[in-house]
């Protein structure tokens, strides 16, 4: 009994209160993001806001019962989390229904489970316990390698859904890695390859091709008394001919047209705001219409005409912006930033690596979420379908980020010796 008083005590409710916040913040604005005036109490059952209020009840029940297990627990059973969800990943390929396009969800009976929320969890989870081992260092090579392949199990298995908005946000691991002491070079990498993947979707691979040996001649011609840069040059020139060629390759040949189409829009390479450019010139419109204060709580006309498809999910944040202005958006903004902030000071103040790791692995996923999520509503990132967290309609997605962000909380009220 005093330990429970002393979990309950000790916990981080600030988090705890945010994520409430939050969640509540979605409830209603899923109901105004898909009211139907013959079905208009928010807590009716047999509309997704009715069971948007069973997701959220269970998601907090969720998140109790993890704060009443052992935190040992999910360090010593991280790879059987992970083992579970490839073998989901796998059966969603042979059972799975298709929705969209992706084949990414299992029916059970009337719900239907999404493996890929899953998995960001469990990934989390077996990376920080890898990590973590006194014998394992983030600057040797075949770290890197175990921790790519870690990483990159399940994502390829996700991309054959093929789900690329949710096998992306796999990508954000990277950053537990260079807090854990990867070098700074491989992020300066990244930022390259994205901009060399803009350029040559933009512009003819041969003109890339051409930019590249100017560049690397020109750097080359000032290092000329420095072998070791020189060679680094050259090595990074050869994979950069390798990569433009790749997303050339990958960009015409691999890439559903739906997909090309969203990029094409995003970087200014078509201009259709009837057609492929619909989905964003609405939710721009959606958001812009708001002005300071909004609409006013269900009187949005883009949300209430259903202007905006997936409004309830990938789209949540139009309503936001509609109803609630640039006032409500700013205090949504704001809650997310708190809850980010404050993930990083928890995995800041662990005293087990592995604790440590996983906080980080919690701040890189929900950062990813939260960043491409909104970036892709106001047009400043390519329409990838990803959920806003705790805001979107759905089960599955609700209650991932509930179980990876209170297993957090559970590991950091072990650090505070509530066990």
């Amino acid at each position: 009994m005093n330990n429970q008083r002393s979990l309950f005590f000790n916990v981080d409710w600030f988090i705890i209160l945010t994520y409430l916040a939050l969640c509540i913040i979605g409830w209603f604005n899923i109901h105004a993001a898909v009211y139907d005036p013959e079905n208009p109490s928010i807590i009716d059952l047999d509309t997704n806001y009715g069971k948007q209020l069973i997701f959220i009840v269970s998601a907090v029940i969720i998140g109790f019962v993890i704060l009443l297990l052992d935190g040992k627990f999910f360090n010593a059973f991280s790879p059987v989390f992970y083992g579970v969800t490839l073998l989901l990943l796998v059966v969603v390929l042979i059972i799975g229904r298709n929705v969209g396009g992706n084949q990414a969800w299992i029916p059970i009976g009337n719900f239907r489970l999404q493996p890929s929320e899953f998995a960001k969890f469990a990934t989390c989870l077996l990376l920080a316990r890898y990590l973590s081992s006194s014998t394992v260092k983030v600057q040797e090579i075949k770290t890197q390698l175990v921790a790519a392949m870690i990483i990159l199990i399940p994502t390829a298995l996700i991309l054959l859904q093929p789900d690329a908005g949710s096998a992306l946000t796999f990508s954000s691991l990277i950053l537990v890695l260079y807090r854990e002491g990867l070098s700074g070079y491989f992020l300066v990498i990244e930022g390259l390859a994205i901009l060399l993947f803009i350029l040559t979707v933009l512009y003819n691979k041969y003109y890339v091709l051409l930019g590249l040996i100017a560049v690397v001649g020109l750097l080359v011609y000032l290092f000329r008394k420095n072998r070791k840069m020189i060679t680094v040059f050259a090595i990074g020139f050869f994979f950069s001919i390798l990569f433009v060629f790749s997303v050339d390759f990958a960009y015409n040949s691999i890439l559903k047209p739906h997909q090309k189409n969203r990029i094409d829009v995003i970087l200014g390479k078509v201009n259709d705001p009837r057609g492929v450019g619909y989905n964003l010139n609405q939710s721009k419109i959606a958001i812009g219409s708001g002005g300071m204060w909004g609409k006013g709580y269900l009187q949005g006309t883009q949300t209430k005409y259903n202007f905006v498809p997936e409004q309830s999910t990938d789209f949540i944040f139009c309503t936001v912006g509609e109803e609630w202005g640039f006032a409500g958006c700013s205090v949504v903004i704001g809650l997310y930033l708190f809850l980010l902030l404050r993930i990083v000071v928890i995995a800041e103040r662990q005293r087990s690596a592995f604790s440590r790791i996983y906080g980080y692995g919690v701040a890189s996923i929900l950062f990813f979420h939260f960043f491409i999520n909104i970036g892709m509503t106001i047009g400043l990132i390519p329409v990838i379908g990803i959920p806003l967290p705790f805001l979107s309609y759905g089960g599955s997605s609700l209650w991932s980020f509930t179980i990876l962000l209170f297993i957090l909380l559970k590991l950091d009220s072990n650090r505070m010796g509530i066990i």
